[in-house]
């Protein structure tokens, strides 16, 4: 299933920005492993409160997503 909603991901992503197309032209988009876990039984909030905490205060703590350099 995993494989699946990746693939059709990409497939809309490249027909939205072309860039994409020529970027990964015969490669993989996504990499080939994912995660998943259950949370239990916990509401919305919860999750939402935990989310938040995984904030960092200091820019170099965490990672940051750079735009692709043109080739």
């Amino acid at each position: 299933m995993v494989q699946y909603i990746k693939g059709r991901s990409s497939r809309h992503l490249q027909a939205e920005f072309p860039q994409l197309r020529k970027r990964y032209w015969g490669q993989h988009m996504w990499a080939r492993g994912y995660f998943c876990a259950t949370v239990g039984a916990v509401d919305e909030a919860t999750i939402k409160a935990y989310i938040e905490s995984q904030k960092w205060d200091e820019d170099d703590q965490g990672f940051k997503i750079t735009a692709p350099t043109e080739p």
